[in-house]
């Protein structure tokens, strides 16, 4: 059964100016955290030492703090009202929520004084006792309204159906919904019932109607393209703030779109969308104002990029340092053991099949190899380091995979398969980190050919057999976010890939645990997969 919260406390409750026509809130937000308790480098890893001290770092929840400790004092010491919201998704992403499962980011959330958050996905990675910590140890409210978790004993009566703050002296109602493919996503298991988004976020604005609310804000963890559809289909919400799809908006390069995009509502009236990427690297600000018939006439803002001007703060900055300390220990754990070592080195993983490459492709088939994948595809350059015989610790695993890629699954015709391959071979002559390791395939390369005529004889295994790729056929494939993403060249990943999902686990996890099952008498070889002419 669906709840609605009301909260009238010290965090959220403002001293009101003097009456005037207009509303102005402040919505100060973030999204798809994931564990980013550390400073991040410009690649969303976790950021050295040196560089950190030399200003070249990102992020972190002690600059955080610092950033939205400034604007908040700043706009409520001007009478402005302000409220602090998390779209989702702090779980999950670093050695952090291995370590604390979820109570660190209680300790750092309460510190910084949030107001809301919605439940992303990966609060459900651990279960619904990994949501359950967060729920009881949250001093602001955790919301989902299209959650029926009357059947959970871990979350019954502890996460929001809606949500409505008193904000000087106004009501602001808060609906929220979570993406609905979660259970395929994450384990929320079988006593957390979905209930469909866009119905429910339809019957909460009424209900808060109802109430009299009348500045409605959507907090979900449902995606931008989903976001931008309840803009356009739910009459009442004035603007969403959202997460999950790790989409940058606003006036920088890359961008996916402006911030906020602004959608046609079901009424005609514009609605606003707001996200702001991921990881803590930018903390979005989005100033949000009504006329006093509760019509929103103003939406402006932009995302603040936390780059080394913004000083993190002492005592949270502190506090990490100590939290880190076991994770420098955990680094140290034995995962597995191996008869022989493994080559993982840049010569041989940029130009050819190499001990490492078939050794993680071969990981992440395996992990996925129920939901119908069959090839699996990992860039030679996001390996860095090969790995010794003997016992293999995570650290070891580290050193190969530092850069804290999640886990892509997605589709792809065969055609665009092997366009990736040849992206893969395009550079082989520079040493390039875009060459195609590989899993559940086969294929031919020509390093004298013209870059892009390089792969030939491209083969996908069928049970036993190995038949030839169909050029139309569609095929299931596993790789790594930044590779999804485009990077390393991989633009056909972006751009021709459907019902991708980006945010799976940890690859080094991955590795770590496909090692663990493989005995002490593990030794990689080499089985032909790539040939080279």
């Amino acid at each position: 059964m669906k709840r609605g919260l009301m909260v009238s406390a010290a965090a959220v409750l403002f001293s009101a100016v003097a009456a005037q026509a207009d509303y102005t809130l402040h919505v100060l937000h973030i999204n798809d955290f994931h564990s980013r308790i550390e400073p991040i480098s410009a690649y969303d890893s976790t950021c050295a030492a040196e560089a950190e001290a030399k200003g070249e770092c990102f992020g972190g929840v002690a600059r955080l703090a610092t950033k939205i400790r400034e604007l908040r004092d700043g706009l409520r010491a001007q009478g402005q009202n302000v409220i602090v919201l998390d779209a989702g998704d702090q779980y999950q992403g670093s050695l952090f929520y291995t370590t604390y499962k979820g109570r660190d980011t209680v300790e750092f959330m309460n510190a910084i004084g949030f107001d809301a958050m919605a439940v992303g996905n990966h609060e459900f990675d651990d279960g619904p006792q990994g949501l359950q910590i967060l729920a009881e140890g949250a001093k602001f409210p955790v919301v989902s309204g299209n959650l029926d978790l009357s059947q959970s004993p871990e979350l019954k009566g502890k996460i929001g159906g809606t949500l409505v703050l008193e904000v000087g002296g106004e009501k602001l109602g808060i609906v929220s919904a979570l993406a609905m493919d979660t259970p395929e996503t994450a384990a929320p298991g079988p006593n957390v019932i979905f209930m469909d988004d866009m119905d429910s976020l339809g019957a909460d604005v009424r209900e808060l109607t109802d109430q009299g609310v009348d500045k409605i804000v959507a907090l979900t963890h449902s995606g931008y393209k989903r976001d931008q559809a309840f803009a356009a289909s739910v009459a009442g919400i004035d603007a969403v703030i959202g997460g999950h799809s790790h989409t940058l908006l606003g006036d920088m390069e890359g961008a996916a779109g402006p911030y906020p995009t602004m959608v046609e509502g079901a009424d005609g009236a514009m609605v606003p969308v707001a996200t702001a990427y991921a990881y803590g690297k930018y903390l979005g600000h989005l100033v949000l104002t009504w006329d006093d018939q509760g019509k929103l006439i103003k939406a402006e803002g932009q995302p603040i990029l936390l780059d080394g001007s913004v000083v993190p703060d002492e005592a949270l900055a502190a506090r990490v340092k100590e939290m880190a300390e076991p994770i420098e220990r955990l680094k140290q754990k034995r995962v597995a053991e191996i008869a022989a070592p493994i080559d993982g080195s840049r010569e041989t993983c940029r130009a050819r099949e190499c001990e490492m490459g078939s050794l993680v492709a071969d990981a992440m088939l395996a992990r996925v190899k129920g939901q119908g994948i069959s090839i699996a595809i990992q860039n030679g350059g996001g390996l860095r380091a090969s790995i010794p015989a003997g016992v293999v610790t995570m650290g070891d695993v580290l050193a190969v995979l530092p850069f804290q890629n999640t886990l892509s699954t997605f589709r792809l015709k065969g055609a665009d398969v092997v366009a990736a391959l040849e992206n893969g071979a395009s550079q082989i002559e520079e040493g390039a980190g875009r060459f195609a390791q590989v899993a559940g395939l086969k294929y031919t390369l020509d390093h004298a050919a013209p870059a892009g005529s390089r792969i030939s004889e491209v083969m996908v295994r069928d049970g036993a057999d190995w038949v030839p790729l169909d050029p139309q056929a569609i095929y299931g494939v596993v790789s790594q976010n930044y590779m999804r993403a485009g990077g390393d060249g991989y633009r056909v990943f972006a751009e021709k890939a459907t019902d991708a999902y980006d945010f799976g686990p940890d690859l080094a996890e991955v590795l770590a645990d496909y090692l663990a099952k493989q005995g002490p008498d593990f030794a990689p070889g080499l089985d032909g997969r790539i040939t080279v002419k």
